[in-house]
């Protein structure tokens, strides 16, 4: 069975450090530390992690240290980008939830994971992005929180 790539945005390595999403932040990278999922992550999540609190960088760095695939900002990513722009998917001060989206998009990963309620995890948004993921050409993308991906402590 082919294992499922996840890509892991930068709510959930700060999810990590806090009470209510630690929990299933944890377990998920724990997951991937045990080979059920391969992790993916890109540039834009070591942008936006470097000016986290020390304790954020750290556990990005032990993500690192487990070879994730890292997804690199290229022209076809940026014209993605455009066209969620051009449907008014989000507005441009949210240009970095769309290089996530885009990113696993284009990339073909299984599952992106966010604890982004506003602009990534949430129906309405999916279902734009997906659409627009569709008429280009690519996949839908499946896109949840940790607790929906994390093993839960399962066998």
């Amino acid at each position: 069975m082919k294992t499922q790539r996840i890509y892991l945005d930068t709510s959930v390595i700060g999810g990590c450090f806090d009470d209510e999403f630690k929990m299933w932040s944890i377990t998920l990278i724990d997951d991937i530390r045990s080979r059920l999922f391969r992790g993916v992550t890109s540039e834009v999540v070591e942008a936006e992690i470097a000016d986290a609190p020390k304790n954020v960088r750290e556990k990005f760095i032990e993500i690192l240290n487990m070879n994730p695939e890292v997804l690199r900002i290229n022209a076809e990513v940026i014209g993605l980008v455009d066209i969620y722009l051009e449907h008014k998917i989000l507005a441009e001060r949210f240009r970095n939830d769309m290089l996530h989206i885009a990113l696993a998009a284009i990339a073909d990963v299984d599952i992106l994971v966010s604890w982004n309620f506003r602009h990534i995890v949430r129906y309405d948004k999916i279902r734009q992005f997906n659409a627009v993921n569709l008429e280009q050409g690519y996949h839908t993308l499946d896109i949840y929180s940790p607790r929906e991906v994390a093993s839960h402590g399962k066998d």
